[in-house]
C-alpha cells in the first residue's frame, strides 16, 4: 500500500502503525493540495494495491479524511430499552454512522463501546496434521459449524 500511496503527488509525511491484525497509514499533504482530489488519489491507489494484497483479508482497505486540528463537536450516546447492545451496536455503526457520514462538512464518525461477538479458536497444528487437516481451513470450517449451531 505504501508503495501505491507514495506516488500521490503533494504528500508531504506518511507514516504507518502497524498492530496486530491491522495497520494504520497517515498521509499528510501540501496545504495547496485540493483534499478531494487527494481523497480520490487515495482511493485509487487502494484499488491499484488490490491486486497485491492479500485475499483473505477480513474487510477491504478503507480511508477517510480528517482534519488533525479539528475537535469533536459531537458525542451521541443511543440506550434502549427494547433493543440489547449488540443489535444497538450494529444498528449505529451500519446505519447511524453511515447516515451522519454523508453530512455535509462530516469529516470522520467513529462509533465505540460496543462489544462485538466474537470467537477465538487456538489450533494445534501437530493434532491437526494427525487427521490430515491443514490450519489454513479452519476459519472455514468454524464459519460453516457456527452457521449450523444454535443461536440462542
Amino acid at each position: 500500500m505504501e508503495r501505491q500511496f507514495g506516488r500521490i503527488a503533494a504528500i508531504t509525511e506518511m507514516t504507518s502503525t502497524s498492530y496486530l491484525g491491522s495497520t494504520s497509514i497517515t498521509m499528510q499533504f501540501d496545504l495547496t493540495r485540493n483534499i478531494d482530489a487527494a481523497a480520490r488519489d487515495v482511493q485509487a491507489a487502494i484499488n491499484a494495491a488490490r491486486g497485491q494484497l492479500p485475499t483473505n483479508l477480513p474487510t477491504a482497505p478503507t480511508y477517510r479524511k480528517v482534519n488533525p486540528a479539528d475537535a469533536p463537536i459531537l458525542f451521541l450516546a443511543l440506550t434502549s430499552s427494547t433493543i440489547d447492545t449488540a443489535r444497538l451496536y450494529d444498528e449505529a455503526s451500519s446505519i447511524l454512522q453511515q447516515k451522519l457520514s454523508q453530512v455535509s462538512g462530516v469529516g470522520q464518525v467513529f462509533v465505540g463501546g460496543g462489544a462485538l461477538p466474537a470467537v477465538r479458536v487456538d489450533v494445534n497444528p501437530t493434532v491437526l496434521n494427525n487427521y490430515g487437516l491443514k490450519p489454513g481451513r479452519c476459519p472455514r470450517h468454524v464459519r460453516k459449524r457456527k452457521r449450523e449451531s444454535s443461536q440462542g
